[in-house]
Formats: structure tokens, C-alpha cells, sequence
């Protein structure tokens, strides 16, 4: 843990060969991250940019692309878990999370058998599969977590997305006696990179909707008690330099929690903040005043969210595309 006393982990929001054989063990030794997450457009930047993966693809020409990504993403995430598995052993998280084809979004049975074969092939017990909050991925979530496979469940920006997620999880673990580790990502700087200017020029306050909405979020999963069950806080990155880069680290820092974020964004965190006691959660009545604001402007927020689960599900879509495209 980042903060033992909090329950609060910090994990890395990147992928990449070179980085895991190196900075990836140095973060990990030092204590500042216990875990791992990773996505379509990660993997494209890693598999696009660096020549670290120049070796394995040229002995992997006759497999189709999306075999190609797969080869080299499973390598990854093998090496990754490889690395954290002697924090899993203690208890101290230890996973990283590998995200089913975004295509699949809308297919459970698709999506099932995506997770299934994926955490066999990559056969590490601390490997988290990734799945988009939509109707197919509750349902895909539920048989994952009822044959005892960790569950990322990722691109949550509303409430009910995050409700049906651990509803999913119940149900899952209905089956037997085994605890199965969860956690339910909550995307948070996207919403405020959607509207600050528009608050902005309304004279409202800007770079907190996205953490006001999370902290909703956070309370209503927290009073479920799922067992094994947290909120891990994404999409933590700043953009741009009107914020101070671990501005949502700091302003989401929970008991019970996870924060996944860029290296930038962690090395701000670690050696700037010294702040160590929970902030979550926010009371009702100021996230309520501050969304009335929002309402008066004619801002409807649930259409915002809405647009950025469709936005969401598109980049990943596109990330991955082009990683097909270019393999």
C-alpha cells in the first residue's frame, strides 16, 4: 500500500518492455506503486513507438494481427505480474490489468470467452481482466467473477454503470466461498477536460465535477461492503498547466482505494504531497450545490457522462484499430 493506514494503492497507469525491466522495478522497490493497469491505447503507444518489440513481431509474421497483439500484450503482462507477484503473495495488491478487445463490447457470450482465454494463456493468478461497463460487460463481469477470475471493471463515469458492476460481482460471488478481487474504475479528469471551459465562462468553479461524481461514486460502493471489492479512481492524468500534475491524486485520496495514474503524474504525487489523510468522502450538500451551479448554466450532466462512456468506448476502439492496422 501507498498509505498502509488508508488502504490506499497506487497504481501505474502504463505499459512498455524496457520501462517494466527497469523504472517499472525501481517504483516497486521504493513503494510507491503496488499494481499495474494498461488499455488499448497504451499497448498502441508501447507497441507502436518503442523498438523493444521489434524482436518478437519479426518472429511472428505468419499470425494474424490481432494474434500479433495478443503475443506481445500476454508477453507484457506476463513480465508485469511476474515483477508484482511477491506484493500479491503478501496481500499487497500486486495485479495488472490487461483489457478484452473493445470490440466485444457489446457481445457477453464474445466477451466470456475473451476474458476466459486471456487469463488461462497468461496463467498468473494476479491478472485482472479488463472490461468495459456496458450491459454485455455486467453480464460478462458476473461469469468472470463466478469462475473466480479478478475483474477490472473500466470506462465508468455514471453512477448506475458503477452500481451494475458491483451488482455483477454479487451475483458472482453467489457461487462459492472464495474471495475474488474487484475493482470498479471510475474515470474522473475526462469529465472536467469536457467542461471547465464552458463553467469557466459561466463563472463556475472549474476541475470539479469529475471529482465530485467520483466521490458519489466511492460512497454508494463503499456502503455495499463487496467483499474484495474497491473503486479505483482513472483517467488521473492532467492535461495541460493549470492544475499541479497529482491534482486528482490528492483530491481523491480514500480508505479502501485505488488510483491509477501516469509516471508523471505519480512522480509529482510522491515527491510533492505530503498529504497522508483521506478526503473522500465530500459532503452531499456541496457536490449538490456545485451541480445546481452546473444545471443553471443548461448543462445536463447525465448527457455529458453519457457522451463520454460513447467517447470512451470509441478511443479504445480506434487505439486498438490501429494497432491492427499497423501489425
Amino acid at each position: 500500500m501507498y498509505i498502509k493506514e488508508l488502504k490506499f494503492s497506487l497504481w501505474a497507469d502504463f505499459i512498455e518492455r524496457e520501462y517494466l525491466d527497469n523504472e517499472f522495478k525501481d517504483l516497486i522497490k521504493k513503494g510507491i506503486i503496488n499494481g499495474a493497469t494498461s488499455n488499448p491505447a497504451i499497448f498502441k503507444s508501447a507497441i507502436l513507438t518503442s523498438s523493444a518489440y521489434k524482436e518478437q513481431l519479426s518472429v511472428l509474421k505468419s499470425l494474424s494481427p490481432k494474434q500479433k497483439y495478443e503475443a506481445v500484450a500476454i508477453f507484457d503482462i506476463q513480465k508485469a505480474a511476474d515483477i508484482l507477484k511477491p506484493l500479491y503473495d503478501v496481500g499487497n495488491d500486486g495485479y495488472v490489468s490487461i483489457e478484452v478487445d473493445p470490440y466485444l463490447c457489446d457481445d457477453a457470450d464474445a466477451t466470456i470467452e475473451e476474458g476466459k482465454r486471456l487469463f488461462k494463456q497468461i496463467g498468473r493468478e494476479n491478472v485482472m481482466i479488463k472490461i468495459p461497463a456496458t450491459e454485455a460487460g455486467y453480464i460478462a463481469m458476473r461469469e468472470l467473477v463466478k469462475s473466480k477470475i479478478p475483474v477490472n471493471a473500466t470506462l465508468i463515469f455514471k453512477k448506475s454503470q458503477a452500481l451494475s458492476c458491483a451488482n455483477a460481482f454479487i451475483e458472482g460471488l453467489k457461487s462459492h466461498n472464495s474471495k475474488v478481487d474487484t475493482v470498479i474504475s471510475v474515470f474522473v479528469s475526462r469529465i472536467d477536460r469536457a467542461l471547465d471551459e464552458r463553467l469557466a465562462a459561466g463563472g463556475v468553479a472549474v476541475a470539479l465535477c469529475g471529482i465530485y461524481n467520483s466521490s458519489e461514486i466511492y460512497s454508494e460502493i463503499e456502503k455495499m461492503r463487496i467483499e474484495g471489492c474497491r473503486v479505483l479512481f482513472a483517467s488521473t492524468g492532467v492535461k495541460g498547466n493549470s492544475l499541479k500534475p497529482h491534482y486528482y491524486i490528492e483530491n481523491l485520496l480514500a480508505y479502501n482505494s485505488v488510483n491509477t495514474a501516469p509516471l508523471d503524474t505519480i512522480e509529482s504525487f510522491y515527491n510533492e504531497s505530503s498529504l497522508r489523510d483521506g478526503v473522500l468522502p465530500i459532503s452531499s450538500a456541496i457536490i449538490k450545490e456545485h451541480f445546481k451551479k452546473v444545471s443553471d448554466l443548461g448543462i445536463a450532466f447525465e448527457a455529458v457522462l453519457d457522451g463520454q462512456i460513447r467517447d470512451g468506448l470509441e478511443s479504445f476502439k480506434i487505439a486498438f484499430k490501429d494497432i491492427l492496422e499497423a501489425l
